[in-house]
């Protein structure tokens, strides 16, 4: 691990380069959503692994008095990692610190859709690790079908839902454990004891770093109906002082690809049909792979928007009047992978917590719990299975071994000719236990 963390520093200017030529993505953008998630989770490993390694010892329940148990990590074995497009470094190497401080190879598999940084992650890996310790493989969707066909131990896969449904029925074939980070569609509640100017500088930020191609970026905001207008221009003023007018910003990025950039158009001009209000943005570039960022409100249920998960710079805003709307509209829909929260009401805080379900939340931020090292990171259901980042990620990584040594138990005296004596002891130990 500590080599790897080498390695990066001294590639650190060729991948400001190949982050900015995949993505377009600033250099301050790079430090903070790829290497300083990379090197956090490096060096929190290194102090932390020992620990995390060391047999467990667990107490004894009654039945099991004169016994001693431990549970012990060991590696799964060789794992797979399908890395994404959006964070092509970071979401390569955050589960491959996981994977080696647990003890596993890895074969990674990076995306397609950010070559540049695809082929530096497999110089990188190339310099620090054996062939058979570590290896990563290039390619599309073919390489990725051949790789699952493999009986890896374990899979830890990143990307969208309908994708994770295919890794987890090829894992299923081998009997592979999987760890999937998903996404879906993670709703924002601003109520009306919100700060509302830092609600949305928060939002902003959030949903429009790296041209809101983040799976736990806010998707769309519920804000109350007194705060709506106030909100718009709270977002329209962070907008500009963040991107500039129109986005043009050198710290606004671009859409990966012309086919994700059609899908974005697509939902924005269906919603703009549909009679949703632009307040800024619903202006393009197909050449730049350029959207400007867009502000919707008034969008009809059944706009498109409102059903896929946009992955893009477009933040919808639905009027609530009171909490309990949100929350029924959000249990309506498939898990989130984040739920955000802007609230000074403590009661209704913990009564959105309570009655939604989120693969992790915010209050009055957006996106913190991704950077906090002790905290699990991933989806439910639909937004994922398992979690990483720190003694979690070691522990997808890992199974969990249970070993036991009996000293001087009473077990035996239960083992049969089920004699009188033996039954009455057994109904004994049964009413003990009650």
């Amino acid at each position: 691990m500590r080599r790897l963390e080498a390695e990066i520093f001294r590639q650190r200017a060729a991948l400001y380069e190949a982050l900015h030529e995949d993505l377009r993505k600033p250099e301050a953008e790079v430090d903070l959503s790829e290497l300083m998630p990379v090197i956090q989770e490096i060096r929190h490993a290194c102090r932390n692994v020992a620990g995390w390694m060391a047999p467990r010892r667990v107490r004894p329940t009654r039945v099991m008095l004169g016994t001693r148990a431990s549970v012990r990590a060991q590696p799964r074995g060789v794992a797979l990692i399908i890395a994404p497009w959006n964070y092509p470094f970071n979401l390569a190497l955050g589960p491959l610190v996981s994977a080696i401080a647990a003890g596993c190879t890895a074969i990674i598999k990076p995306s397609e859709f950010a070559p540049r940084t695809a082929a530096l992650i497999g110089a990188i890996v190339a310099a620090c690790f054996e062939t058979d310790e570590v290896a990563l493989f290039e390619g599309d969707a073919a390489m990725a079908t051949a790789l699952l066909d493999l009986p890896f131990d374990h899979v830890f896969f990143t990307g969208s839902p309908a994708v994770g449904r295919i890794v987890m029925a090829a894992a299923a074939r081998h009997l592979a454990s999987v760890t999937l980070e998903l996404g879906g569609k993670s709703p924002v509640i601003v109520d009306r004891t919100a700060d509302l100017d830092k609600a949305a500088r928060s939002i902003v930020w959030g949903k429009f770093a790296n041209n809101g191609q983040t799976c736990i970026a806010p998707d769309h905001a519920y804000v109350h109906r007194d705060s709506v207008t106030p909100f718009i221009e709270a977002v329209l003023r962070h907008l500009t002082v963040m991107y500039g007018e129109g986005g043009r910003s050198p710290d606004y990025c671009r859409i990966v690809t012309p086919q994700h950039f059609e899908r974005i158009r697509r939902l924005i001009e269906d919603a703009r049909a549909r009679g949703a209000i632009v307040h800024v943005g619903g202006v393009y570039d197909a050449a730049d792979k350029f959207i400007a960022p867009t502000l919707l409100s008034s969008v009809p249920a059944d706009a498109l928007i409102m059903h896929e998960e946009i992955f893009g710079p477009v933040l919808p805003i639905v009027p609530f009047d009171e909490i309990g709307e949100p929350i029924r509209a959000i249990n309506a829909q498939p898990k989130p992978l984040a739920l955000y929260v802007f609230s000074h009401d403590a009661a209704a805080v913990e009564r959105i917590i309570a009655q939604t379900a989120a693969g992790g939340s915010c209050v009055n931020a957006v996106m913190a719990q991704y950077l906090h090292a002790n905290l699990p990171f991933g989806g439910i259901n639909n937004s994922g299975i398992g979690s990483a980042h720190g003694q979690y990620g070691f522990r997808a990584f890992s199974h969990e071994r249970a070993v036991l040594k009996d000293r001087f138990s009473a077990a035996p005296m239960l083992f049969p000719p089920y004699s009188r004596r033996v039954r009455r002891m057994i109904k004994l130990i049964l009413r003990f236990l009650t």
